[in-house]
């Protein structure tokens, strides 16, 4: 924690391997940083029991939840879950008003098929709203996938498109430097709010979340 203050960071991210597998570690961490008003971030694969999640939400400030796909056999067989506790864990954080982001890593052949990937929008809209962001992001082929392609943008596309359409406000596209889903754009006037190449942020046009061309306060932690 001395060495966050020293480097004057912004933030603490519990990232990279599952921070639930250290969960009292990350307890203890979080409950410090909350002494000395350091934000914390949780990126989280969302497969966890209500009461540690309970214990966690007060300590959060933002979560990241990998939704690997929208079908139990998907999950059973290539995640070694199920998906109800993930969605579980999305209402909880979603009622206790911590901000929310949402990824789905779209994997050719595997969760990427139009069905799945229209229930997902619609749980998302009937149980969390249309505010809350969600990232469709690009697989790339390692590890034990070597032989699935990488996915097409078009699928991308079809996803993010078909989300827009169905309400959702927030709706972007991952692993594609230079798309038009990169970017983060007012829903009620349409400009461009954030650009973005990748992870790097180009242009701010807001202030403190506000929409610079309508005034429209765009939910987040800015």
């Amino acid at each position: 924690m001395d060495k966050a203050l020293e480097y004057k960071s912004g933030a603490i991210s519990f990232f990279y391997t599952e921070p639930t597998i250290y969960i009292e570690y990350l307890i203890d961490i979080a409950r410090m940083a909350r002494e000395v008003s350091l934000p914390c971030i949780m990126v989280t694969a969302g497969f966890i029991n209500p009461e540690p999640l309970k214990e966690l939400l007060p300590l959060i400030d933002a979560f990241t939840v990998g939704l690997k796909g929208f079908n139990n056999d998907f999950f059973r067989k290539h995640v070694g879950g199920s998906l109800e506790p993930v969605l579980e864990t999305l209402k909880l954080i979603h009622a206790a008003g911590r901000h929310l982001e949402i990824v789905t890593l779209l994997v050719p052949t595997l969760n990427d098929q139009a069905e799945a990937i229209k229930a997902e929008i619609d749980w998302i809209k009937a149980n969390l709203g249309v505010s809350v962001p969600l990232h469709f992001t690009r697989f790339n082929p390692q590890y034990r996938l070597m032989q699935v392609p990488p996915t097409p943008a078009s699928i991308l596309d079809k996803a993010r498109k078909e989300a827009i359409n169905a309400g959702l406000q927030y709706v972007y596209t991952g692993n594609l430097p230079g798309h038009e889903g990169n970017h983060t754009y007012c829903p009620k006037c349409g400009r461009l709010v954030v650009e973005r190449l990748s992870f790097k942020v180009l242009n701010n046009n807001h202030e403190d979340g506000k929409c610079l061309n309508c005034g429209f306060r765009l939910p987040g932690k800015w």
